[in-house]
C-alpha cells in the first residue's frame, strides 16, 4: 500500500506574487486526493524558492522516503519538487530505484515507465529553465534600466523612489538639504 505525504511549496512569502498559494495547493490536494481515493499522510509546506537545493523541508521528504518510512508523494506539479538538477534528480533516482513508487499531480500525468520518468525528466527541465531564464531576463532588464540612468534598485542614501514615474529623486530631508 502506497503512504503519501502531500508537498507544497511557493517560492516566496510575498502573496502577490504567487500564482498559487500554500493554501490553495492543500485545498486542491485534498479535493484530488479524494477524487482518487488517495489516503495523505501528512502535509509539509515549504516558502522556499526550489532553483537552488537545500530546502530543509524537501531534504525531511527525501529523508523518509530513504528510510521507507513513505513511499509516495502529493503534489501540485512536478516543480512544486524540483526547479533544479540535483532534487529532479534524487526524485527521478529514488522512483528507478523503487523507493518511491508513485508520484501524484492534479495538474501533470505520471506513471513509473520509461516514459513516464523521461517525461517527469522533461517538466524538471522545464521547470530549471523556466528559472534560469527569468534570472537572465532580469537582469538584462536591470542593466538597460542603469545605460538609460535610471537606477536598478531601491534608492541610494539622500535619494528616494518615485513611484509615479519609476525613478529615483532627491530628498531633500535625508540629503540634509
Amino acid at each position: 500500500m502506497t503512504k503519501y505525504i502531500a508537498y507544497c511549496r511557493k517560492s516566496t512569502d510575498e502573496k502577490d506574487k504567487q500564482i498559487m498559494s500554500i493554501e490553495q495547493q492543500t485545498e486542491e490536494l485534498k479535493s484530488f486526493a479524494q477524487r482518487e481515493n488517495l489516503e495523505i499522510s501528512e502535509f509539509l509546506t515549504e516558502a522556499e524558492t526550489a532553483k537552488i537545493p537545500g530546502r530543509p523541508v524537501f531534504n525531511s521528504l527525501i529523508s523518509l522516503i530513504e528510510k521507507g518510512l513513505i513511499n509516495g508523494i502529493i503534489s501540485w506539479h512536478p516543480d512544486r519538487l524540483a526547479r533544479n538538477s540535483i532534487d529532479g534528480g534524487k526524485i527521478i533516482y529514488l522512483v528507478d530505484t523503487g523507493k518511491l513508487q508513485s508520484l501524484k499531480f492534479p495538474s501533470f500525468w505520471f506513471e513509473n515507465t520509461p516514459q513516464g520518468k523521461f517525461m517527469l525528466s522533461i517538466a524538471f527541465g522545464q521547470s530549471k529553465y523556466y528559472v534560469d531564464n527569468l534570472s537572465e531576463n532580469v537582469k538584462r532588464g536591470l542593466y538597460f534600466k542603469l545605460r538609460r540612468g535610471g537606477w536598478p534598485s531601491y534608492a541610494p542614501l539622500g535619494y528616494k523612489n518615485d513611484r509615479n514615474t519609476r525613478s529615483i529623486i532627491v530628498d531633500p530631508k535625508a540629503a540634509g538639504l
